[in-house]
Parts: C-alpha cells; sequence; structure tokens
C-alpha cells in the first residue's frame, strides 16, 4: 500500500501507522475482535484477512497537473476539508468527497502523499506505483478540460505520459468531467468495461481493447508499448523513461536531472537486456547519444 492516504471522512492526511491506529479504535475492529472469539482458528484468519481488506481499499486519482498542487507540507496536520479551494486544493477536496459517495475510507493523491523533498521515496513511488494503482479499489479520472458535453478523446489526460500507466495499470476506472460528473452519465461501475468509452479510447490511443480491459506490466510486446507512448509528453523530459519503468516491469534508478536521452536509453537498454527482444531497434528518427542503436525520442 502507499505511504501515505488520505482519511475521506476527516480529510486528514495519514502515514501507515495513523491508519492502523484508526483502524484499532473503529467500530469494525471492537466487531471484529468479538466475532473471532466465537471462532476457530481458520475461521478467524479468513474473516480478519477479509475484514482488513475491505477496510483499507483506497481510490487513486488520475489527473492532470494545474498550478496550486497541494504538497504534502501543505495538507500535513491538517484537514483538506478546512482549507481554502483554490488551485488544486478544491479538486483535493472533491476527490476525497467522491471516493467517500464511492465508499471508500481511504484515497490516494500523487500531489500530496508523497514527500518530494525525499530523494528515496520518490524512488520507492515510482517503483511502486504501477502496483499502488493496480491494488487500487478504483481510480478515478479527472478529465479537467472536458465539460459536460464534451468528448473523452480530445482531453489531454490521453496524451501525458504518466497517464497511460494510470490508464493500464488499475482494473477499475471511472472518468469525470470538469464539473465533476460522470463522462456521458455513465453510471457503470467500471468505464475500462464500457464499450462507448472503449471505442473512444481505443481510437485515441491505438491501444487495442483487450490491453486496456487486462493489462500485464512485463517485457512482452515492447516495440508496441512503445509506440503507445511515443506520441505521449511529459513536463519534465526524463519522466517520458520514467513512467515507463511499471508498464516493463522493471526496477531502475531515478536521476532528475539526466538528460531524456539517458533515461530513454537506460530503459531500452533494460529491455533488450532482460528479453533479448531486438524490435526496439526498429525505429527512424534521429540516433541517441546514449547509443547510436537507439532513438533519441
Amino acid at each position: 500500500m502507499p505511504t501515505r492516504l488520505l482519511h475521506t471522512p476527516t480529510g486528514i492526511l495519514c502515514n501507515r501507522d495513523e491508519q492502523v491506529s484508526r483502524f484499532m479504535k473503529s467500530k469494525l475492529y471492537k466487531r471484529l475482535v468479538y466475532l473471532c472469539a466465537t471462532y476457530d482458528w481458520h475461521q478467524q484468519v479468513d474473516r480478519i484477512r477479509a475484514d482488513i481488506s475491505r477496510d483499507f481499499q483506497y481510490v487513486t486519482l488520475s489527473h492532470r497537473w494545474g498550478e496550486g498542487e497541494p504538497s504534502l507540507r501543505d495538507v500535513e496536520g491538517h484537514t483538506i476539508y478546512g482549507m481554502s479551494i483554490r488551485g488544486g486544493f478544491g479538486k483535493l477536496q472533491t476527490f476525497c468527497r467522491v471516493a467517500l459517495e464511492w465508499n471508500y475510507l481511504w484515497a490516494w493523491s500523487d500531489t500530496c502523499c508523497i514527500d518530494k523533498h525525499s530523494s528515496a521515496e520518490v524512488q520507492e513511488t515510482i517503483g511502486s506505483m504501477f502496483a499502488w494503482y493496480r491494488q487500487s479499489a478504483l481510480t478515478i479520472a479527472y478529465l479537467s478540460d472536458v465539460t459536460d458535453i464534451g468528448s473523452l478523446g480530445s482531453s489531454e489526460w490521453l496524451r501525458r505520459g504518466w497517464t497511460l500507466q494510470e490508464l493500464l495499470a488499475p482494473e477499475r476506472v471511472v472518468f469525470y468531467t470538469k464539473t465533476w460528473s460522470l463522462y456521458k452519465n455513465i453510471t457503470s461501475l467500471n468505464h475500462k468495461m464500457d464499450v462507448v468509452v472503449l471505442e473512444e479510447v481505443e481510437g485515441v490511443t491505438g491501444i487495442e481493447r483487450r490491453f486496456l480491459k487486462k493489462f500485464s506490466p512485463g517485457l512482452d510486446d515492447a516495440h508496441l508499448r512503445l509506440q503507445w507512448a511515443s506520441p505521449r509528453t511529459t513536463t519534465r523530459a526524463e519522466d517520458i523513461a520514467y513512467s515507463l519503468f511499471g508498464i516493463f516491469n522493471v526496477h531502475l534508478p531515478i536521476m532528475y536531472g539526466e538528460s531524456a536521452e539517458n533515461a530513454l536509453g537506460r530503459l531500452l537498454a533494460e529491455i533488450v537486456s532482460q528479453s533479448g527482444d531486438i524490435s526496439v531497434l526498429d525505429w527512424v528518427g534521429e540516433p541517441s547519444p546514449f547509443h547510436s542503436c537507439f532513438p533519441a525520442y
């Protein structure tokens, strides 16, 4: 699980110890202790696993960053519901309220749940982010540039680097428009299984719906996965490579400040080294200063 989660009923950011502490004080915990007194050992284990897994389910936010996104230091020790709604604070508040409406107690946002001043935590986060989205009970994709009558296909969300794994990793995704309305009023529990949404996403991204419905990280279809990423952009040049680490299930050092060509070169070298797949050498364009066999972009 992520290191920190937002408690949706209170809007308070909690670390792992605080999450456990809240559970230990809950009615569910007391009920669980009472029921386990009447169960044999195997029944106790099954019941504990089921109840704790359900209580600690969390929702992840997928979005495009805007101005004034709240950081860890902004929200630590405060309830987000008592803050101003300026900039990204209003988005964060509404996200937590929507997660609570879906009956989840915990929520995660990449804006404030990561200590970006800790290089070790940034390394852990980028290495774990695919798994965190995959293990989430629900991912809420907020399309800030899509009106209630607009089209998902026009959104920049489908053209950004990090949102590729945020589209592929979760088993359940629900899209919300600029006004926090369900996209096209589709009330399905999972928009990734909706025919209309799948057709739109497939048309814009070129990703076949079989991958959209069920995706496995790894080195298979390496050339195809790189094609999915090729038209996407990131704010920091190196992130175009870092955002693919989870998709390829590779673990490499994060070195912000290196060139995009170096980051991509390290990724491609790892793909070839682990898989022996030389299809990634089939490209046209400018050669990379990292290695002339690799593309620069």
